[in-house]
């Protein structure tokens, strides 16, 4: 009896195991992506990170075939929004356009922000707005050195407009102290647009403010530096930091992140998508017009900067 159960048992399997190599193959999952994109803005809309994201998404449906639906998660100076981000799916069908530094500062500043920078993986980083340092036009001062020689002689005397605590303008001030070995006061604003129109109304000595709100303003004011890597297109007369003599650069950079986790293929795909837009006619002298500097940053290079930006900052902190 248990001879035959034997050869039953082994016919079965034998029959099952043929079975399964003759069975077709497994379909292979549909290729990224095959469905709806949600790009999430962490502002209000209307403004640069808004305006940019509408700006890449014809782009984006035409080379990934498939649409791109814009939201919006404002609140917390973007921090609502990429804690938003860091708690999605990593699946490729839900990114976020960042910030930097605010991704890095937020969560240096106040441990419970909601996220953490790690956990914010860059597709790309495609943009910039450098920040400049400018005085009056009816200012003694005019250049940076100028500027620098007056606040030793008067620490703490010289008043600096910016946008916030813990930002780009806020960084800037403090970098600028820490290498030219002086003492100014920092007075932040509540945005970009309030930090100008008081130092217009001569509530401060200087300012320290986005390249795209300073080109608006040029004949109100004296730029003494800016905060680009190299000459800046659209003000090709002001000297950078660097040209001024001081070692630093100083901007708001703007990219595109998905959560920690992400398929390396599918940050591949969306890397090339984004990075193909500024390829496009016009794209880039769309951005010099209005202010902006082109980046051209993808991953692996996005990567690397924010973790110099990270160390760099925390020193600053310390």
């Amino acid at each position: 009896m248990k001879s035959k159960m034997s050869i039953f048992m082994s016919t079965a399997i034998l029959v099952f195991f043929l079975a399964s190599c003759s069975a077709p193959a497994k379909e292979e999952s549909n290729p990224y992506p095959d469905k709806s994109i949600t790009y999430s803005i962490p502002f209000e809309p209307g403004g640069q990170s808004d305006v940019e994201a509408r700006r890449q998404q014809p782009y984006l449906e035409k080379q990934l075939g498939q649409k791109i639906v814009i939201q919006y998660k404002p609140g917390g100076e973007g921090s609502v929004g990429w804690s938003e981000l860091t708690n999605k799916k990593p699946d490729g069908y839900f990114l976020a356009g960042i910030n930097i530094p605010h991704i890095i500062l937020q969560p240096l500043a106040n441990k419970d922000t909601g996220y953490r920078t790690e956990d914010i993986i860059p597709i790309a980083i495609f943009q910039a707005t450098p920040i400049a340092i400018a005085v009056s036009k009816d200012s003694d001062i005019h250049s940076l050195e100028q500027l620098v020689q007056k606040a030793k002689a008067s620490p703490g005397k010289i008043t600096v407009a910016g946008s916030g605590n813990h930002t780009g303008h806020h960084m800037a001030f403090l970098q600028l102290q820490e290498l030219a070995g002086i003492q100014m006061q920092y007075v932040p604003f509540d945005g970009a647009g309030p930090s100008i129109q008081a130092f217009l109304g001569g509530n401060t000595e200087a300012i320290l403010a986005n390249s795209s709100d300073l080109l608006t303003y040029t004949e109100d004011m004296k730029i003494l530096a800016i905060g680009s890597d190299e000459t800046f297109e659209p003000m090709p007369d002001i000297p950078t930091f660097k040209e001024a003599g001081y070692k630093m650069t100083a901007s708001i950079d703007r990219g595109v992140a998905v959560p920690f986790g992400t398929d390396p293929e599918i940050i591949k795909t969306l890397e090339k998508a984004f990075l193909d837009i500024l390829e496009e006619p016009g794209v880039k002298d769309q951005m010099y017009e209005e202010g902006f500097e082109p980046k051209t940053m993808g991953h692996k290079e996005s990567l690397k900067y924010i973790e110099t930006k990270i160390e760099e900052y925390k020193s600053m902190y310390k």
